[in-house]
């Protein structure tokens, strides 16, 4: 067998088998590996690389290298699973960079991090004053969370006493200009319901480079032609606004009738549009 073909096959080979031990070992994004990870991925990659070029000729030993280091990661994952201080042991422990406030400069030299390094990480998190942080940990695979302090942090729904609805996961019902069925069927819609949105803002299919349908079931476009402008839907803002008109339109009629027996009858029917309102706030202003 001439070297290129011996080549050509197991690169082949090797790739489907580096594609399902890879699958073996788990799930992992690379910039979310630790150390421990990092060096197992790189040393399969290599031994791969070395037996699909036939540096490594005698092909049974080098896929039971490859074995050892897969099979080997795996039990220490499993051990790690089943033991906090393996677990330590293996994938290291999280470094806390500040506490209180202050700047830990011990753990801060232990991780070989400067000054202008963890203000150049605090920034990547929108925190551009040291006043502002409570706690800072860098966790094992080198990323950094902020705790702000309490009266730093942005203001929630839940800090104001607000109720909001849940939002559902948008779904793209148009891309590249094709429609896509079964997201449509997903939110119970169907082509004829697309096109009669699409007429309404007065824009072609071919002409949507991506569409999507929201849990409220307004339909929102992005165009392949960025000089069109295209009104977006305000169907729960109108419709909050027309039970805010409707609701000062009773008061005034009973401010206007002399009527006691009217007059009570707008008041009580404010009230109850009043209240219908506020549960329905949430889902109409978000």
């Amino acid at each position: 067998m001439r070297e290129w073909t011996e080549i050509l096959l197991r690169s082949g080979g090797l790739f489907f088998i580096a594609l399902l031990l890879t699958r073996v070992m788990g799930k992992r994004q690379p910039s979310r590996m630790n150390s421990f990870n990092f060096v197992n991925y790189m040393v399969i990659a290599i031994i791969a690389a070395l037996i699909s070029i036939n540096v490594i000729r005698d092909l049974a030993l080098g896929l039971i290298a490859l074995g050892v280091w897969v099979v080997l990661a795996v039990i220490l994952d499993y051990l790690a699973l089943k033991s906090k201080w393996f677990h330590d042991l293996i994938h290291g422990k999280a470094t806390i960079l500040m506490k209180d406030g202050k700047v830990m400069e011990e753990n801060l030299l232990q991780v070989r991090y400067t000054g202008e390094e963890l203000l150049r990480e605090l920034r990547s998190k929108n925190v551009f004053n040291l006043a502002d942080v409570e706690f800072a940990v860098m966790e094992t695979t080198g990323d950094i969370n902020v705790f702000l302090k309490s009266e730093k942090k942005p203001v929630t729904p839940h800090d104001l006493g607000k109720k909001v609805s849940p939002q559902p996961e948008p779904q793209t019902v148009i891309l590249d200009g094709n429609i896509l069925d079964e997201p449509l069927s997903n939110l119970g819609l169907n082509r004829d319901w697309l096109k009669v949105q699409l007429d309404s803002l007065g824009v072609s299919r071919d002409n949507v480079f991506i569409g999507q349908v929201d849990g409220s079931g307004e339909l929102y476009v992005d165009l392949f032609d960025d000089a069109v402008q295209v009104p977006q839907p305000k169907v729960k803002e109108l419709l909050y606004a027309n039970l805010e008109k409707s609701q000062a339109d009773l008061l005034s009629f009973a401010l206007d009738t002399k009527d006691k027996q009217v007059k009570d009858m707008y008041l009580k029917n404010a009230e109850r549009l009043e209240q219908v309102r506020e549960k329905l706030e949430p889902y109409l202003l978000r």
